[in-house]
């Protein structure tokens, strides 16, 4: 049962000190019933959203922007990219910001009731965008992948969408099954059946990367959801099972795995190797405080696709060590300050809100990991983004989507503390 507005102020008082006390540094965290203990957290400003949290992603934003620029500058020396301009790739991710923040704007606008109602709707059109792309003459094929849908002279990437449209999905359903939480066949079964028809449209792309994200993100709302431990890690071990099964069954994928485990042999040094063995060279030519902006050599038509999958090498390499370190430092901060507010929902008995909040932490902070782990060589190479950073204009308008849904949650918060009604 939600608690009225000036009983959470009542409960809370502690949270905010009186004039001429010390802050304090707690979060309200609800243990059962109406009761609240405190927690150590860093509470955000009261009044507005969270200052901060835009600051970072604006940080991340302009840095992105910098080093699209830097790492696309030289591509009209490509035959491949002949009849474009130096600055072709620096206005198109531009433009995708403008678009990207626009579309933040309006999604804020949006009550987190408004998306808890729609959510079921917008995972059937994420189904059917997935569907649509896989048909030929609609879908657009792209270095023999079939992504994208054409909407003028722009390309975009239903898989973003999907994203999203599970997060809200998965979120709403963890809601509306609260009570059968603890009963498999009844709790789980029917979103893993919701997930595995994403999963099966994702890989007749191919995409497994996307699909790989998704699972962690309904997996991460199940377990924030409160689904019964020894559930949870059945579910995982059957994730790996499949995973592992579709890498066996995939020759180009389990050539991958090889490449990634000895890419400087004569086998896979120019073939599925390649990316990662000169994204390393990128890396080591760093050093600690890199070459300088604008004096990477291997953007220079070595390292392909330097400006979207493999933007931290080409950071690494300019900005070093120092840079990468700033960078990871970042998404940390960045993918903690969102857990927190996703808690400071669910405090306040405002679950949907809450998981909706952990789940964009879960994507932004799993796909950063993954993307940060290629580059450096930890993981199999992956065809994910840099989110917030990487060229690529619907990854960048969803994650500009997905923030502001976060902001709105954190909004949201405060005004309840405040005593006013959402």
């Amino acid at each position: 049962m939600a608690v009225p507005g000036a009983a959470i102020i009542e409960r809370l008082r502690g949270w905010w000190p009186a004039r001429g006390e010390a802050p304090v540094d707690v979060l309200p965290v609800r243990v059962g019933g109406t009761e609240y203990r405190q927690s150590t957290a860093t509470p955000a400003s009261v009044l507005g959203f969270d200052q901060a949290l835009v600051w970072v992603v604006v940080a991340l934003l302009a840095w992105g922007l910098v080093m699209v620029y830097s790492a696309s500058v030289a591509l009209p020396d490509n035959p491949r990219f002949a009849n474009y301009t130096p600055t072709h790739f620096l206005t198109r991710h531009a433009m995708y910001l403008v678009i990207g923040f626009v579309a933040a704007l309006l999604a804020f606008q949006v009550p987190m009731a408004t998306w808890e109602r729609v959510a079921p709707w917008l995972f059937v059109l994420a189904l059917l965008l997935l569907v649509a792309v896989l048909i030929p003459g609609i879908g657009k094929v792209v270095n023999g992948a079939r992504r994208w849908l054409s909407i003028g002279p722009f390309g975009f990437q239903p898989s973003e969408v999907a994203k999203f449209a599970v997060l809200v999905y998965a979120a709403d359903y963890m809601v509306r099954r609260m009570e059968v939480k603890e009963r498999f066949f009844r709790a789980v079964l029917p979103i893993g059946a919701a997930v595995g028809v994403v999963g099966v449209l994702l890989l007749a792309e191919p995409d497994m990367g996307a699909f790989m994200v998704i699972a962690v993100i309904a997996m991460g709302i199940l377990f924030l959801g409160g689904v019964n431990a020894r559930m949870f890690f059945l579910i995982a071990f059957i994730l790996v099972l499949a995973f592992a099964a579709m890498v066996w069954l995939s020759d180009w994928r389990r050539e991958r795995i090889f490449a990634y485990l000895d890419p400087w042999s004569e086998k896979h040094a120019l073939g599925k190797g390649y990316q990662l063995s000169h994204s390393l060279i990128a890396i080591g030519r760093g050093e600690i405080f890199g070459v300088g902006l604008g004096g990477s050599v291997e953007k220079l038509h070595w390292l392909p696709e330097a400006h979207t999958d493999f933007l931290l090498a080409v950071i690494g390499e300019e900005f070093g060590l120092v840079g990468v370190l700033t960078l990871i430092v970042m998404f940390f901060w960045m993918t903690r300050r969102i857990m927190h507010i996703g808690r400071q929902a669910i405090a306040l008995d405002r679950v949907f809100a809450g998981l909706v909040a952990q789940g964009v932490a879960i994507w932004i902070g799993f796909q950063a990991f993954i993307n940060m782990g290629v580059n450096l060589g930890a993981l199999p190479t992956k065809g994910l983004t840099l989110p917030l950073m990487s060229f690529g204009g619907s990854a960048i308008l969803m994650n500009l989507v997905a923030i502001a849904v976060v902001l709105r949650v954190d909004y949201e918060n405060k005004l309840l503390m405040r005593g006013g009604r959402v």
